[in-house]
């Protein structure tokens, strides 16, 4: 324990004290925008690597395999089937063009406000 009696926590923050009394004003400034920018760049790792986590899911897109021998009744007919489908996929893309559309007009409303 002897060791430990010349570690004294507020001799510490004393000298700390002196050492950030005796800088000028904007060094620190630049020391407290340095420390700042640290944290955010480490807070964000932080924030990336939580969704790290999450288990990797494949994303398996399949080919369909059409015989030579088809005919063009059965090519126009799984047109048909693939134009629903297709049309449905294009209705929820829509959709969602349309809500980010609104969520980023109502941003750029407030900027306007604010006079940005």
């Amino acid at each position: 324990m002897s060791r430990f009696r010349r570690y004294n926590p507020l001799v510490g923050l004393r000298d700390l004290r002196l050492f950030l009394h005796s800088r000028q004003k904007h060094e620190l400034i630049f020391a407290f925008l340095a420390i700042v920018t640290t944290l955010l760049v480490i807070t964000g790792f932080m924030i990336d690597a939580r969704d790290l986590k999450k288990p990797y899911e494949r994303d398996i897109q399949y080919v369909q395999s059409w015989p030579l021998n088809r005919t063009d009744a059965e090519i126009v007919a799984a047109q048909k089937a693939d134009q629903k489908t297709r049309a449905a996929e294009e209705a929820k893309r829509k959709e969602l063009e349309a809500k980010n559309r609104a969520a980023l007009k109502r941003i750029d409303d407030t900027l306007n406000r604010w006079g940005f």
